[in-house]
């Protein structure tokens, strides 16, 4: 009987063990959503014209290079001489049409210019109105971000609940829920600060 006992604390450490591996394993994906999450945002206002040059305007472009259609940045080198200009130069003087026909097909919405060795893009000044068409629009694709993130943190709560039915200790749950809010505040926060230094540029004229 007593090496029955023995045997049965064993068995329980290993599983309340394994219990603590899963739960640090669910934190850490819930972790790796949160950062997903924060990406994209910081993604998609990358890709917001906010009248100052910035090169992530063009990362959805892609040029007929040798049949197939490549990243503008595999064909040509694409910097920002001052605030309101992209300068594209192709390694390829030949590609330079292709290259404009494809910055006029995308959604990048700025007429190209060339002197036959460099493209480049004016960024145009946009009005006060357009500023705060922007920031909403910006505010929207963050408040997205933010829903997943909230999402993962329910989505892990829930997770963390079921996992009491299969043996995993109140206190410890209770632990793992309280790391989880921490890692949605954390992150909560990064996406607030994504969101104000966007809005903040926007807005500078």
């Amino acid at each position: 009987m007593r090496n029955s006992n023995k045997s049965g604390k064993f068995v329980s450490k290993i599983l309340n063990c394994n219990i603590m591996i899963d739960v640090k394993e669910t934190l850490k994906k819930a972790e790796e959503r949160m950062e997903m999450a924060a990406m994209f945002l910081e993604e998609e206002l990358n890709r917001i014209r906010a009248g100052r040059a910035n090169v992530a305007i063009l990362d959805g472009v892609r040029v007929e290079s040798y049949g197939s259609k490549v990243p503008l940045n595999q064909v040509a080198s694409v910097s920002c001489p001052d605030a309101r200009t992209i300068a594209i130069k192709p390694w390829d003087r030949k590609q330079i049409r292709d290259i404009e026909k494809a910055i006029m097909d995308s959604d990048v919405g700025i007429t190209p210019e060339n002197n036959g060795e460099v493209i480049r893009l004016g960024i145009p000044q946009p009005t006060e109105e357009r500023r705060r068409d922007l920031v909403k629009q910006c505010n929207k694709i963050a408040e997205k971000a933010k829903v997943e993130v909230r999402n993962v943190r329910a989505d892990i709560k829930d997770k963390l609940k079921k996992a009491i039915k299969d043996g995993l200790s109140e206190d410890n749950e209770k632990d793992a829920e309280q790391d989880l809010q921490k890692v949605h505040d954390k992150y909560i926060k990064k996406l607030d600060e994504l969101i104000e230094a966007k809005n903040k540029e926007i807005m500078t004229v």
